[in-house]
């Protein structure tokens, strides 16, 4: 079976320098918030070009607590988009606040700033675009109706790390950037964990009192704060895969222009507009025949997978927000073409040519 992404070809490269990492650790006897996740902040940091990075327990954690710390919470609305992975809604739903959903552009996948300004109303506190499959988002036009009508934005930048507009990283063009490291993303730890990147000091320090309990110090609460901390382990972990995140980015766009090569225009491929810098979270195409596409690869030991086959207006959980099908006409017809390929900095030319040429078959 040729998997959607292979992790134990990543490790084998770096086992040697995890193991040693662990050991420290393991000796030291600091395992939360200690001196690996200050250094993994600082260096996150420091390669978005952003003052500050707090790290949390979870990519979902990241969203929620940026969330809380802009104060955005019962009554308000944020707007987001339908075609992305239920957290993102679950964040602004933790909160009280509202998510308000508007349609994705048709060749990016990626919220569409015509349908932002759409939806902004008197309660619209902040936008949060999320940066699918790796591609950015129009940030430029989302920044513009930000400080046309005065909201703050959120970045949901888990699948895009390294990604960039014009030279400039997601993550840094916000109020707040939010990544997940859970284990398949581009930097991905061995568990979960997550960080948030803003350049407001005073707006750290609340997402810092809120990730622990809502304390500064030892047993001094001012605030109901959540359990949410980054451990050492995983930070650690991190700290090795951060030196090569370049690499491991610069290998999926080589994996990606093979696929663009050998598939045939027969179905949508990836696009990357001009400036930006598509890291390739996923490969994913699309196809008004990609059920039968799916089958056959299957039947050849090739994974795929369809990232998102239920829009989030569509989900049962959320129902009592009152969408329903025909809303988001765009979402609702890329869902039902979209499939994503095996993708990671590992796999290999021959497996690519394989699920190619099984593709252009069908």
């Amino acid at each position: 079976m040729i998997p959607m992404v292979d992790l134990k070809k990543q490790f084998v490269e770096i086992k040697e320098e995890v193991l040693a990492v662990l050991t420290e650790i393991l000796e030291s006897s600091q395992y939360i918030l200690g001196p690996r996740v200050r250094e993994l902040e600082k260096r996150i940091a420091e390669y978005h070009s952003v003052s500050e990075a707090v790290g949390v327990a979870s990519g979902t954690d990241a969203l929620h607590l940026a969330v809380e710390a802009l104060g955005i919470g019962e009554g308000d609305e944020v707007i987001t988009t339908p075609f992305t992975f239920f957290a993102t809604a679950e964040a602004i739903l933790y909160t009280g606040a509202k998510p308000v959903f508007a349609d994705i552009d048709q060749d990016t996948m990626n919220i569409d700033p015509v349908e932002i300004e759409s939806k902004i109303t008197q309660r619209t506190k902040a936008i949060m675009p999320v940066h699918i499959f790796g591609h950015p988002a129009d940030m430029e036009r989302i920044i513009n109706l930000a400080k046309k009508y005065d909201l703050r934005i959120i970045e949901d930048c888990a699948q895009s790390f390294g990604a960039q507009i014009n030279g400039k990283k997601t993550g840094s063009f916000g109020d707040m950037g939010c990544f997940s490291f859970y284990p398949s993303k581009n930097l991905g730890a061995f568990g979960d964990g997550g960080m948030v990147l803003l350049s407001d000091p005073s707006v750290a320090d609340d997402i810092r009192r809120l990730r622990n309990h809502g304390s500064k110090g030892a047993y001094r609460h001012e605030s109901v704060g959540f359990n949410s901390r980054l451990d050492e382990i995983q930070a650690g972990i991190l700290l090795v895969k951060l030196k090569r995140i370049d690499e491991y980015n610069n290998k999926r766009r080589q994996k990606a222009a093979l696929y663009n090569e050998l598939l045939s225009d027969t179905v949508v491929k990836p696009v990357e507009k001009p400036g930006a810098y598509h890291v390739y979270h996923q490969y994913t195409i699309r196809s008004r025949q990609r059920d039968e596409i799916q089958r056959h690869l299957s039947k050849n030991s090739v994974s795929s997978v369809v990232y998102y086959p239920i829009p989030l207006h569509l989900q049962e959980a959320i129902g009592f927000l009152g969408y329903k099908k025909g809303d988001f006409p765009v979402t609702e017809e890329i869902s039902e073409k979209v499939l994503s390929l095996p993708m990671y900095p590992d796999l290999e030319e021959t497996s690519i040519r394989k699920i190619a040429d099984i593709i252009n078959n069908v």
